[in-house]
């Protein structure tokens, strides 16, 4: 067995690991359970911010018949 162990030192990494554990559960209690906090927070740190919507694009039917047009065209010009 190890002798850091032996000596007491096995309280000391119990007490280690319980601050380890117990810091974030208890931050996230604390924040989950306030919610001007949690408001707080989400406002802080928006990740993600998208562009305003621009115009959509052509259905598969405005391209097809936009495809049809074209095939049109080029058909009565090449004659």
């Amino acid at each position: 067995m190890n002798r850091s162990l032996r000596n007491g030192g096995a309280a000391l990494e119990a007490f280690k690991f319980a601050c380890y554990l117990a810091v974030p559960i208890g931050m996230t209690v604390f924040v989950a359970y306030n919610p001007t906090m949690l408001n707080k927070v989400i406002q802080n740190r928006k990740y993600v911010v998208y562009p305003p919507e621009g115009p959509r694009p052509p259905s598969n039917e405005e391209l097809w018949e936009k495809l049809g047009k074209r095939s049109q065209d080029n058909g009565s010009a090449a004659k």
